[in-house]
């Protein structure tokens, strides 16, 4: 068992709820290397795992300092920088499900692990879907490229602990037939 500490390793709370799910095939966005990504949702009542995120991306800053200088006189000031925990009220004020919640933006090039509440792998790709319950495993770091600066959030494991309604408009199969009413059916 490795008791190394990452301090710039977060596991969100159980409450939190996984948007814009990518997490079978990696997607390329603007021609970009293709990567896997899930937008987290994190209640703003969860203040044990924004606390957490918080001080993950000050370690983060800290640790990266000499390449957020990079060729500049100075490190900018991490309140200048790009930062990844962002306020739904603030930036999606027309979304209820980001509504009393922050988010953050994970992703990564590798395919996240994905277990159940039990820890059992998950291969069915219709329980992963926008809208469920899960912790996230995820890691904070510096980046400088072409210009930008900021800490990102890479996306390490995923695992869901309830199903919740779907944030993407489309019901689930096992939802549209879950019914006992057979009538139309059988006319």
């Amino acid at each position: 068992m490795n008791n190394s500490f990452n301090s710039t390793k977060v596991i969100t709370g159980v409450n939190t709820r996984w948007s814009y799910c990518n997490v079978w095939e990696p997607k390329s966005i603007n021609g970009g290397t293709p990567k896997y990504s899930v937008s987290l949702i994190i209640p703003k009542t969860d203040t044990v795992t924004v606390e957490k995120i918080k001080k993950a991306i000050e370690v983060a800053y800290k640790e990266g300092e000499s390449k957020l200088k990079g060729t500049g006189k100075s490190v900018p000031a991490l309140q200048a920088i790009k930062t990844p925990l962002r306020d739904g009220d603030l930036e999606r004020p027309d979304d209820e499900a980001y509504k009393g919640c922050y988010f953050i933006n994970a992703n990564s090039p590798k395919a996240p692990g994905i277990v159940d509440a039990a820890l059992q792998p998950i291969l069915e790709r219709s329980e992963v879907y926008s809208g469920v319950y899960g912790r996230a495993s995820i890691n904070l770091y510096a980046f400088n490229s072409n210009g930008n600066k900021g800490i990102a959030c890479g996306l390490n494991n995923l695992q869901k602990i309830k199903d919740g309604e779907s944030l993407g408009g489309k019901s689930r199969a096992e939802d549209d037939f879950a019914t006992s009413d057979e009538d139309d059916f059988l006319e």
